[in-house]
């Protein structure tokens, strides 16, 4: 065949022809729809592979983060566990001699120290967090740390009181709390069943003097019990006791002041997840009054503290309504009452001694089977859920 060469525009027109007539006419032409297919197949895998490649890390980078790495050798001893507490919590020491954990809370296998040249043959290193936030001590980041030694973070503060703690991502294995989901859990009470069903006071009360008591000290107008406080104090007589009242009590007076009330004001300084202090546990609890409670929801109450022994501030559409409901119950023989009922089956235990903290984490080594990094600690402490 002959073909005619032409230039400009006529010569480009006919190549398209040419090259779109042979495509055509050609043995690839079977063969098109099948590359097109492919193609389209292949570009929508890679733009939902992105797609999923984008939600992993949202939420990878959205919550916080615990790094779980399984180890092959899980968290166990032959013998006695060697608990290094690096600083005292306030600088307030104890003394450790002796079978600490055993003579004191019959827990064995569990040795208790606080000098440092054990450092190298510690199975687990307690940190107080007050004080490496407030910088009279540090962590021992310039010293070899020991192949499968644990660093454990305490702290029975509420989140506000804790710091910032981005400083220690990826240093500490274990959390020493108040908390629910740490791992070493230690309330500031706790409740324990009565070996025999106890014989009640027919009326709590007898010798009540004062409708509704507070203890305060730190008082703070903006803190969120003020406000309830002082909205509560236009409809009902409040006695308060404490430094911000110049009206301190001593130890031996706490108790027996807070019995003669009908009510006691269990208000937390904090709103935060399971912070639930003596204030309930020892004030009210213990004193013989009806806890009034302001802290977390009535659900993270409910989940430790016995059932209708306590009266919750968010029960109620209005503070004045509260008020209502406290002047009607104290006049009310059985219903008051009731609210005494849990003591028949429960005691309260306080946790208040560090050293029987310390020695917990011997009572729960075992169960922990896995290495685990809070990389992020201070986002799983300031978790609000």
């Amino acid at each position: 065949m002959l073909v005619q060469m032409t230039s400009g525009k006529d010569s480009q027109s006919d190549f398209m022809f040419l090259s779109e007539t042979w495509l055509n006419d050609s043995i690839c032409a079977p063969y098109l729809s099948s590359i097109k297919r492919m193609l389209l197949s292949s570009m929508k895998r890679f733009v939902l592979f992105c797609i999923l490649g984008v939600m992993v890390f949202i939420f990878y980078h959205g919550w916080p983060r615990i790094t779980q790495y399984p180890t092959l050798n899980p968290l166990r001893s032959d013998g006695n566990l060697t608990i290094l507490i690096w600083h005292w919590p306030f600088g307030q020491s104890f003394s450790l001699k002796g079978d600490v954990c055993w003579d004191l809370y019959q827990i064995p296998h569990c040795k208790l120290v606080d000098q440092r040249s054990f450092y190298p043959a510690a199975d687990v290193v307690a940190f107080h967090n007050r004080e490496l936030i407030d910088g009279s001590q540090k962590l021992p980041t310039d010293l070899p740390r020991p192949q499968g030694q644990r660093w454990a973070w305490m702290s029975l503060e509420s989140p506000d009181n804790n710091g910032d703690l981005r400083r220690f991502a990826n240093l500490f294995n274990m959390t020493i709390s108040y908390r629910r989901d740490a791992d070493i859990t230690v309330p500031y009470g706790e409740l324990l069943p009565v070996e025999t069903e106890e014989h009640l006071v027919e009326d709590r009360r007898v010798n009540k003097s004062s409708l509704v008591c507070w203890v305060v000290s730190n008082y703070r107008s903006h803190y969120k019990r003020s406000q309830v406080y002082k909205e509560l104090s236009a409809t009902v007589p409040i006695k308060v006791y404490g430094r911000w009242s110049n009206t301190p009590l001593s130890s031996e007076d706490l108790l027996p002041t807070i019995s003669r009330c009908y009510f006691y004001l269990a208000f937390e300084n904090s709103v935060s997840k399971d912070y639930i202090t003596e204030k309930l546990w020892y004030n009210a609890y213990l004193a013989g009054a009806v806890p009034v409670v302001l802290g977390p929801s009535i659900n993270h109450y409910k989940a430790v503290a016995p059932e209708h022994s306590f009266i919750h501030v968010d029960e109620f559409a209005s503070i004045k309504d509260l008020g209502t409901y406290l002047q009607q119950l104290a006049f009310d023989k059985k219903r008051y009452n009731e609210y005494f009922n849990w003591k028949k089956h429960w005691k309260v235990k306080m946790n208040k001694g560090w050293r029987e903290m310390v020695c917990k984490i011997c009572t729960r080594y075992d169960t922990l089977l896995q290495h685990k990094v809070y990389y992020d600690l201070e986002s799983w402490d300031k978790t609000t859920l």
